[in-house]
């Protein structure tokens, strides 16, 4: 019999989270170098549930608030082989491709600042992650004055020329 459950992501609003799935004990060391050598002053924390073996939960990072949280959060989602990064000084779009690039990285189910809700199974052997929910729903199309506001906000943040 499977069970559903939301989880909901606890973070500041000023933390961007990725969450995604990976396969190997290493994962944990892999996902900490692809960050520090991708962003110089990344503060960031990671956790990775092991789903084999001594079913541990690993964490790193270089910020202790950051790896509490990954930690906590983990723990919380509780499904085997995931991974959780909040980060700091950076974005998701600096760091994702490295981390795609990463061997024993399956999936990645979301990467974002916004309020996110884990949509998780539960059966008698574990949990899996079905899905997210990434920030809320849509409220209309997109105006011109929207269009011209997020033209302006890329090049504020530097994205664009």
């Amino acid at each position: 019999m499977l069970e559903f459950k939301s989880v909901k992501i606890k973070k500041p609003d000023d933390v961007n989270l990725i969450l995604g799935q990976a396969h190997f004990i290493k994962t944990v060391e892999d996902l900490h170098e692809a960050l520090v050598n991708n962003v110089p002053g990344i503060k960031f924390g990671l956790a990775f549930a092991e789903s084999s073996g001594a079913c541990k939960i690993r964490c790193e990072g270089n910020d202790g608030e950051l790896k509490a949280m990954a930690q906590e959060n983990a723990i919380q989602i509780g499904a085997g082989h995931s991974f959780v990064v909040f980060l700091r000084n950076a974005f998701p779009i600096n760091v994702l491709n490295a981390i795609k690039a990463i061997p024993e990285v399956c999936n990645i189910y979301c990467a974002s600042a916004n309020p996110v809700e884990v949509i998780v199974a539960q059966s008698d052997t574990g949990r899996g992650i079905l899905g997210v929910i990434d920030g809320v729903s849509p409220k209309g199309i997109e105006s011109q004055q929207d269009i011209a506001w997020r033209h302006d906000f890329l090049r504020k943040l530097g994205y664009k020329l």
